[in-house]
């Protein structure tokens, strides 16, 4: 099961990571996605929430987001991370927007399932 959540900037993604928590969700499975890498990387520093990696997208997967325009690998790691093939071009709209999406998972299996 995952959850979505659209939000405009950091504080109200802090506000959304505290909800998803209260709801049972792990910080380690709590993820935030901005277009711009930098903005991506420091929101997710900054709250001490999951960075998509090898573990949830698989090394095939992984080694190809080093190729892929940026909008191809955020559509991909919200893939690994359940969303359908719609909802990540959905969802990869909105960050073209310049807002941010925080996505909550409770997947517990390993990357296995990801090759």
């Amino acid at each position: 099961m995952h959850k979505v959540e659209v939000v405009e900037n950091g504080l109200e993604a802090t506000k959304k990571i505290t909800e998803f928590e209260n709801e049972g969700f792990a910080k380690d499975n709590i993820y935030i996605f901005s277009h711009d890498k930098d903005r991506s990387k420091d929101l997710t520093d900054a709250t001490e929430t999951g960075s998509v990696g090898m573990e949830e997208q698989g090394v095939i997967d992984s080694v190809g987001n080093l190729f892929r325009e940026r909008g191809d690998e955020l559509r991909s790691k919200m893939q690994s991370l359940g969303l359908s093939e719609m909802e990540a071009v959905q969802y990869e709209k909105v960050l073209d927007e310049g807002r941010v999406v925080v996505i909550a998972t409770d997947n517990q299996e390993g990357p296995e399932h990801l090759l």
